[in-house]
């Protein structure tokens, strides 16, 4: 069996190990050049996503900085902790961005059934029979033509996103604080450095690092790293898939960074098609494009959900920012006294289920 995938980034490069592994052949398109993966960025992965992927994709366990401890706090309710989540066996872990997709890269170059090729359009694509497209190309022609129709949010905010170094210390609890600019992460990725990510409303020009400074709690600054900003949107694809070709990645869906869920959320579909492609190989079934309309069916409510839950947190504390009180604050920090509750939110960031 064939299959192509469009786009080189790090969804492509993880959906790519998968097939792969399966012993199904890939071909990878691309429309762009290969951009220098920016140093600074990383990722959060589940515990449950993480057994996922060292056991059916590629053991990354050496890239990993475990997280143990969750600590939430708003700046409405005097910096006060308002919960906490904790697990001694890791409740995620961080990775570096360029470690994640140099690893897999390196790896795939050397496997015969990956293949990377230049520029195709759609007429090629279709002469070249492959059984099945996986579209992860967000500015492609073919996501132009078949997949433009979405429910869109514009946040008006953007991502700063940096790395401080700091004095060494036992550096495995992560902490979030809902300012009145909006949510800010510390994010440790070892014992001597921390991934900082400030969601922010507004285009205005901020100091970025005076803000670190101000809310930062524990941390020994030596250096922060120069910074970037991405801005913050939203989106759900209306339909997963046209034909033999199924939209993938952040072309599928795209959240606020505040829960760190979007990497997440791609594991879970592609653990999607690994369960599809078990079923149809134990029933001795073809793979055809009969697994888009599949994969649609088992994932697309699911999805959106969890996207609107991830909303709903966002809106939940900013409302308490419009209102200018801290009874939104108060009201959490008493249900995050419920073991029952803490441990739902637990599962659901998890696994990525919300009722």
């Amino acid at each position: 069996m064939k299959v192509s995938i469009l786009g080189l980034g790090l969804t492509s490069l993880t959906l790519a190990k998968l097939l792969v592994n399966k012993g199904i052949k890939v071909d990878i398109f691309s429309e762009k050049k290969i951009k220098e993966i920016n140093k600074i960025q990383t990722l959060g992965i589940s515990k449950s996503n993480i057994d996922f992927f060292n056991e059916n994709i590629l053991n990354i366990e050496k890239f990993l900085w475990n997280i143990d401890k969750i600590e939430i706090f708003s700046e409405n309710f005097k910096n006060e902790k308002l919960l906490n989540f904790e697990n001694n066996k890791c409740l995620f872990s961080i990775i570096k961005n360029k470690e994640l997709y140099n690893y897999l890269f390196k790896n795939l170059k050397k496997n015969k059934l990956f293949q990377i090729k230049k520029n195709i359009t759609f007429n090629s694509l279709k002469k070249n029979n492959y059984k099945l497209i996986f579209n992860c190309d967000t500015s492609h022609s073919i996501t132009k033509k078949f997949f433009y129709k979405k429910i869109d949010k514009d946040y008006k905010s953007f991502a700063y996103i940096s790395i401080i170094e700091h004095k060494k210390i036992t550096n495995n609890i992560a902490s979030q604080i809902f300012t009145e600019k909006g949510p800010l992460a510390f994010l440790p990725i070892s014992n001597t450095e921390t991934s900082v990510v400030y969601s922010v409303k507004g285009d205005e020009k901020i100091n970025f690092e005076n803000l670190i400074k101000k809310y930062n709690r524990k941390y020994e600054i030596y250096k922060i790293k120069e910074f970037i900003s991405i801005p913050i949107k939203s989106s759900n694809l209306r339909s997963y898939y046209y034909k033999n070709i199924i939209a993938f990645g952040d072309l599928l869906h795209k959240l606020h960074p505040l829960a760190g869920q979007g990497f997440n959320m791609t594991i879970r579909d592609i653990k999607k098609i690994h369960e599809l492609i078990e079923f149809k190989n134990q029933h001795g079934l073809d793979l055809d494009s009969s697994i888009c309309a599949d994969f649609e069916k088992n994932s697309k409510s699911n999805n959106y959900l969890f996207s609107n839950g991830i909303d709903l947190i966002y809106e939940f504390f900013n409302l308490e920012n419009k209102l200018n009180t801290n009874v939104i604050s108060k009201s959490v920090k008493f249900l995050g006294k419920n073991e029952i509750i803490k441990n739902f939110f637990i599962r659901s960031a998890d696994n990525g289920i919300i009722i």
